[in-house]
């Protein structure tokens, strides 16, 4: 073999590790019903889900927030309120609507763990305001959850609860308190008659059932409710609600939510929005509240002094003659009141700025503290302090409803209220020291103007001491109930901070779900690429042969012939049926072998062998065809069984087994006495004969060689049938007889493994002359896009096939199969 011949043979092998693409495309046309068949399939599998699947809505609203400053705050208003501003706030409100306390007061506003259901083609539906009835339930006795109530009208004034149990055990929930508990219930079907109007008082079921107003109930119609676990429902809500600042204003939040309900979706969007608004406002209120507080029990002492000193005047009055004092005494008494009022201001500062001090040591809230202009406290320090603990102490308590206790944010909000309760104790205790040189002083002044005022008599001196403090209480009272005014009316004309710009509302919003285009497109490329992704599969993980592309893309060994599939009751199929395709395809190979011949020396007869890669692939088949091909054209032919491991040739021409080329390569029979005429003229048969214990060494005695090299000078054709290549090497030792080998490959069965084996033993020149018939060929463009065998060779499948060959006439049935088959 020259070298050329070898590079080529390497280069084949080194392509046939590569992946064949315009095979597998071949392969996926040849399967498009399959194809086809699973994208309609993904097709009905989407449609059954669009139809199935609710719609899901999604609705909006907007809301403001902005720091709405009470209208009765004026630069004259005395007490000034530190409600904070917008800055944080949009955060706050946005945490405040995920947080579990808020969605419980919304869920229990609207009840949304109770379900008003219909039964649908496909599901339960919910009707929610729809329903032509509602039901007012005891929240102190339990509801059963989780399980539809069935509710039958009987006429408009009587319905039954019907329902099954599969347990007698079952839970309810008593909705004032949320708790659960168990109870007994009875087995089996439940139905009970109650009048419309009237209480039902069930051990699963508590309420009374009203028909709405200007609603109509149709006898014999069926509705459904259904109670749910309240934190359940509360932690689905708690999630549904989102909000966003808008891209005009940072101040103005954008909500929106997605269900399956509109009306629902409308209802729990408003009134999310008017809950928060009336929280802000009751949080924004506090600090006036406390203030209001603590004027009031101010209100009350000084009341209780005034009163007291009120009496004292009264007795004094009535046991004296009422005295006239100067005009200076008078002035001095004036004096002495101012300084009295002043003192009594200063108190009430240092009372309040004690108490607060006292507060800020041992509580731990911070949201109770009252304004300190209350006690006209204008410091700006201890204002500005005040609020932020206030604030910070609000913050801490909203967080307490999200985040549980030992998290960060907890100690970071606790590190900064303790650094400004530290900055407020030192501001509280100069603030003090202050007014307590202010308080000397003044005690200093009164006990001048005291001094002066002794010279009078006592009775006079008593007068007015008694004048001057009731005088003091009069204006005291006369201030805390003017302050109380005050802080009482911008508390009531206070608005919150969070309004409604944009409420949500049920304009005719088209569903954002399921997107049924996106469904089918899924199911489009689903349908499309599994199949091909299998295909894929299976065509990477295929090792076998399936046309006659792939033997060319393994091997540079010539394709001498195709064989098709022909059903028959025998091999002897070119002798008893001369007009069939498959009789053709062996004369074809006939002709090419003569003309391979023709190139060899020209002496005595020729030898070809007939040999395969493993025992079903069509090898006997050729061979005695082979043999009855030149028979029948005039040429003595011999077959010989050189399968002495696995003989089959004797069947098909009613011959036994049991002498045959064993016994002569043993020496028990001659040749004439093995040798067999058959029914075929021209055609002698040597068959294999008793299977031997060492078929390779008879085979290596050189009896053989004797025996091909007499047999060349008797006969123009000798085949020789021989074991397969590919299990032994027996027929390596035949192949240095014969001139013309002939390996069969059966489609669909043989491995692209043994074709390299094949390559390999042609390159060593272990098998040579060697040409491949192709057995079980199927002319399909798809697996034979290269060249097209079936009419350059077998002339089975063309206008020539169908005008002078006999068909394969297989009944109805088979004719179904053999399609089933082809696709």
């Amino acid at each position: 073999m020259s070298y050329n011949e070898f590079e080529d043979l390497d280069h084949v092998e080194s392509k046939g590790m590569t992946f064949d693409f315009k095979g597998f495309l071949f392969k996926v046309l040849h399967l498009w019903k399959l194809i086809l068949l699973s994208i309609g399939i993904a097709m009905v599998i989407a449609y059954s889900i669009n139809v199935r699947k609710q719609n899901i809505y999604r609705l909006g609203a907007l809301v403001s927030i902005e720091n709405d400053q009470n209208p009765f705050f004026t630069a004259n208003t005395s007490i000034s309120f530190n409600w904070g501003g917008v800055s944080g706030k949009v955060g706050k409100i946005m945490t405040s609507l995920n947080t579990r306390a808020h969605n419980e007061l919304v869920v229990d506003s609207l009840q949304y763990y109770l379900s008003y259901l219909v039964q649908g083609k496909y599901r339960m539906e919910d009707i929610y305001t729809r329903a032509p009835f509602r039901v007012d339930i005891d929240k102190t006795k339990g509801q059963l959850l989780g399980k539809p109530i069935g509710i039958r009208f009987v006429n408009d004034s009587i319905f039954e609860v019907f329902t099954t149990f599969e347990r007698d055990r079952v839970s309810v929930q008593k909705y004032g308190d949320k708790t659960i508990q168990g109870v007994t219930v009875p087995l089996g079907d439940f139905n009970e008659r109650f009048k419309v109007g009237t209480p039902v008082y069930l051990s699963f079921l508590n309420l009374t059932l009203q028909i709405r107003q200007g609603a109509s109930v149709r006898p014999g119609a069926e509705y459904y409710i259904q109670f749910a676990n309240f934190d359940g429902i509360v932690y689905q809500y708690s999630r549904a609600v989102s909000a966003a600042p808008s891209r005009q204003s940072s101040a103005v939040l954008n909500l929106a939510m997605s269900g399956t309900n509109k009306a629902k979706i409308v209802d729990y969007l408003n009134t999310t929005v008017a809950i928060l608004s009336k929280t802000e406002l009751e949080r924004k209120n506090q600090y006036a509240t406390n203030t209001i507080k603590f004027i009031d029990s101010t209100l009350n002492a000084v009341n209780v002094d005034l009163k007291a000193v009120s009496e004292e005047m009264d007795a004094f009055r009535t046991q004296n003659k009422i005295f006239d004092v100067d005009v200076e005494m008078q002035e001095v008494s004036a004096k002495l009141k101012a300084f009295d009022r002043e003192k009594d201001v200063v108190n009430d500062k240092l009372r309040y700025l004690d108490l607060l001090e006292t507060y800020l040591q041992t509580k731990t809230d911070y949201t109770d503290i009252a304004a300190p202009s209350s006690v006209g406290i204008e410091e700006s320090n201890i204002l500005t302090s005040v609020g932020k603990i206030t604030n910070l102490a609000i913050e801490r308590q909203n967080l307490e409803a999200t985040t549980k206790e030992g998290s960060t944010l907890f100690k970071e909000l606790d590190s900064r209220i303790d650094a400004e309760k530290n900055v407020l104790f030192e501001i509280i205790s100069g603030t003090k020291r202050n007014i307590t040189i202010q308080l000397n002083t003044l005690n200093a002044q009164i006990r001048k103007l005291e001094a002066k005022l002794s010279e009078l008599p006592e009775d006079q001196q008593e007068y007015l001491k008694i004048q001057r403090k009731l005088d003091l209480s009069q204006e005291a009272y006369d201030i805390y109930l003017a302050k109380r005014s005050e802080a009482a009316i911008v508390k009531a004309a206070n608005v919150s901070d969070i309004s409604m710009i944009d409420e949500a509302k049920d304009i005719g919003n088209p569903p954002i779900g399921p997107n049924k285009s996106l469904n089918y497109m899924m199911a489009l490329m689903v349908g499309f690429f599994a199949p091909l992704g299998l295909i894929f599969i299976v065509f990477l993980l295929d090792t076998t042969i399936h046309g006659s592309d792939e033997v060319e893309r393994l091997s540079t060994i010539p394709i001498i012939g195709l064989i098709g599939k022909y059903r028959y009751k025998n091999n002897l199929v070119v002798f008893e049926k001369p007009k069939s395709a498959v009789a053709e395809s062996f004369r074809a190979i006939r002709s090419s072998l003569q003309f391979f011949y023709k190139q060899l020396p020209k002496e005595g007869g020729r030898t070809v062998m007939v040999t395969s890669s493993v025992s079903g692939e069509g090898k006997t088949f050729c061979s005695i065809n082979v043999a009855t091909a030149y028979a029948l054209s005039g040429k003595k032919t011999i077959l010989l069984g050189l399968d002495l491991r696995k003989p089959k040739i004797f069947n098909d021409f009613d011959l036994d087994n049991d002498k045959g080329l064993v016994n002569y390569f043993i020496g028990e029979e001659t040749f004439e006495s093995v040798l067999e005429k058959t029914h075929i003229d021209n055609l002698h048969v040597v068959t294999s004969g008793p299977i031997p214990p060492n078929p390779s060494e008879l085979l290596m005695r050189g009896k053989l060689d004797e025996l091909i090299s007499t047999l060349r000078n008797t006969y123009d054709i000798v085949v020789l049938d021989t074991p397969p290549v590919g299990l032994v090497t027996d027929a390596l030792e035949i192949a240095n007889f014969a001139d013309a080998i002939l390996f069969v490959v059966r489609l669909d069965f043989t491995k692209k493994g043994m074709l390299q084996l094949v390559n390999a033993k042609h390159r060593k020149g272990e098998l040579k002359n060697i040409s491949f018939i192709l057995n079980f060929y199927k002319h399909k463009t798809n697996q034979n896009y290269g060249y097209g065998y079936g009419y350059g060779y077998g002339y089975g499948y063309g206008v020539y096939g169908e005008a002078y060959h006999e068909k394969d006439k297989s009944s109805v049935l088979g004719r179904v199969k053999q399609f089933f088959k082809r696709v």
